[in-house]
């Protein structure tokens, strides 16, 4: 048996993945994982990512720079979500130059920006 055989993926074949700081603890982002994209991350031990948006594997920091190297690679009692400990190349994991996609706290009934911008988005993909 194969340990990919362990996962439980969903009707479209894929599994949320949870990229965490590996020194803090920070949670970075959450993105999907088909079963290739994890097979290639535990190969690469690089974060690769299954793109709703694009419809094709995500190699993270294939545009940014902004690689992630796979520290280890957990998976959860139920078997559906997969939290990788990562090194945030650059550090920034978030596609508006932040270096988490939690950015926002809820204060009272609205979003409260609280993280800075450390690179803008401009600079880091070229369209």
């Amino acid at each position: 048996m194969n340990w990919l055989d362990d996962i439980k993926f969903d009707e479209q074949g894929l599994i949320p993945a949870i990229a965490q700081d590996a020194r803090t603890g920070r949670v970075l982002m959450v993105a999907w994982m088909n079963r290739e994209a994890l097979s290639l991350t535990a190969q690469e031990r690089r974060g690769v990512y299954w793109s709703r948006s694009r419809g094709r594997l995500w190699h993270k920091g294939e545009e940014s720079g902004h690689v992630q190297l796979v520290k280890e690679i957990r998976l959860d009692c139920d078997g559906d979500v997969i939290n990788l400990q990562v090194e945030q190349l650059g550090g920034i994991a978030c596609h508006t130059g932040r270096e988490s996609c939690f950015y926002r706290r809820l204060d009272g009934d609205q979003w409260t920006t609280v993280d800075a911008v450390l690179k803008d988005p401009h600079e880091i993909y070229h369209e």
